[in-house]
């Protein structure tokens, strides 16, 4: 927050921790035996299964739900994970609503499908639990790969070449692994500290090395990676937050969302995070629905999520849109922010209603003032401190169908990269497939 200080009309505290702590448990309770016996028999197990193919690490989803129907969740997760290492926290966040269980054949025929993701969970949660790893190394090849950034994508990228027989240096910039797993999620998608189990369970693989406090610029340089390992992958993400272009941007009470969310996933104590009685929350995406939906949890009695465009052009797709509006939460749609109201703290915000034409979005000259003690701005990350002598394009990293950059032994993936859908999932399979390009080059002479 601007300054280091807190708007006036935003507090902590506004409900009993004993409340908090039960609005933030798991969205959805995890499936027992029975349940998930249940719901895999519904599964038709298809042939060349339409499921299979919407999921982006290609999960064999039919053989996992054949597995808990028969009794095994252990060889389940052995076959969820064999393509989705981080399949334990992709079964808590991934959209399946609009991928596996969008296409799934029961969802066309009855409105209903499968509850793959739920499904996922049970089995993943069981191994896990074990304290099993389910995969070896194989023998040393002698080669040493540096991986920076340990989200989704360095992680998936770091266990694969690991398991392959590399030796890893895995450096993350923050005092935890975990990427947007461990601080860019929202808390009641990831409970009980999940996000870190899971890298610790990864990690049990053996051949990775974790080094934290350390980013591009900040103790690495591309050159000296180059020159002191065999590859290099950046899955460093987008730490840039898009600004709003508004005069008092600077104002007591106006925050980045995706600080707000990180905020929350770290603190010991939700009840002591500070929140606005009046909450306008500027974006349409995932970290608009988390930010709101959880200001809402912690107390702000109106909460308001404000769009540009039409609900169908909202980037979050519309389950979570009606999880917002369970939660209280008022989506505003077609109106786009145009001033700040306000002098040191911000006391409003000045929305204008839009048209979309062509595509383009354009204010009809129509406004609304909307009273809020607390801003919060969600409109897109951005690529921070691109990469020295790396193509960019379209504000990322330029990378071909290998995860391969403009510039020879350095590959890149996840959000920082061009391609593909911001999403964890996809960021777990370009961070597997580009480990699996990795080793080629490195054992192919």
């Amino acid at each position: 927050m601007a300054n280091g200080h807190q708007a006036s009309g935003v507090a902590a505290h506004r409900l009993p921790p004993e409340e908090i702590a039960t609005n933030f448990t798991d969205l959805h309770a995890p499936l027992a035996p029975h349940e998930a016996a249940v719901a895999a028999d519904r599964c038709y197990f298809c042939y060349d299964a339409p499921c299979m193919t919407a999921c982006p690490t290609s999960i064999d989803i039919p053989m996992f739900i054949r597995e808990i129907q028969t009794g095994h969740p252990e060889a389940a997760a052995r076959t969820i994970l064999a393509q989705n290492i981080l399949g334990g926290m992709c079964a808590r966040v991934c959209p399946t609503e609009t991928l596996c269980e969008e296409a799934c054949v029961r969802e066309t025929a009855e409105g209903s499908p499968v509850e793959i993701g739920r499904l996922q969970r049970y089995a993943t949660d069981r191994l896990m639990a074990s304290g099993v790893h389910p995969f070896t190394r194989a023998d040393a090849t002698g080669k040493t790969v540096a991986v920076v950034g340990a989200g989704p994508a360095g992680l998936a990228c770091a266990h694969r070449l690991a398991m392959l027989g590399h030796d890893v240096t895995l450096f993350d910039a923050k005092p935890k692994a975990g990427g947007l797993n461990e601080y860019g999620i929202a808390a009641y998608k990831s409970t009980d500290d999940f996000a870190a189990q899971e890298v610790e369970w990864l990690l049990k693989i053996g051949g990775i090395t974790v080094e934290t406090g350390k980013a591009l610029g900040a103790g690495l340089t591309l050159d000296a990676l180059k020159a002191d390992y065999d590859a290099v992958f950046l899955g460093i993400g987008l730490a840039g937050v898009n600004a709003l272009c508004l005069a008092g941007e600077d104002m007591e009470g106006v925050r980045d969302a995706v600080e707000f969310i990180a905020d929350l996933r770290q603190a010991g104590d939700r009840s002591a995070i500070a929140v606005g009685r009046n909450v306008v929350v500027i974006g349409g995406g995932m970290t608009a629905v988390d930010a709101a939906v959880q200001a809402k949890l912690l107390g702000a009695e109106t909460v308001t999520i404000a769009y540009r465009r039409d609900r169908e052009a909202m980037p979050a797709s519309r389950y979570e849109q009606d999880l917002a509006a369970s939660k209280g939460v008022r989506l505003m749609f077609n109106v786009m922010p145009r001033a700040l109201i306000g002098e040191a703290e911000v006391e409003g915000v000045m929305l204008e209603y839009t048209d979309v034409v062509d595509g383009c979005v354009s204010g009809t000259g129509e406004t609304l003032p909307l009273h809020a003690d607390q801003v919060f701005k969600a409109i897109g990350q951005t690529l921070l401190g691109a990469p020295e002598g790396l193509e960019i394009a379209g504000g990322k990293i330029a990378v071909d169908a290998q995860g391969r950059t403009s510039v020879a032994g350095i590959w890149a993936g996840g959000d920082c990269a061009s391609g593909g859908e911001d999403l964890t999932v996809t960021a777990v399979a370009e961070g597997r497939d580009a480990a699996m390009n990795i080793h080629e080059e490195l054992t192919s002479c």
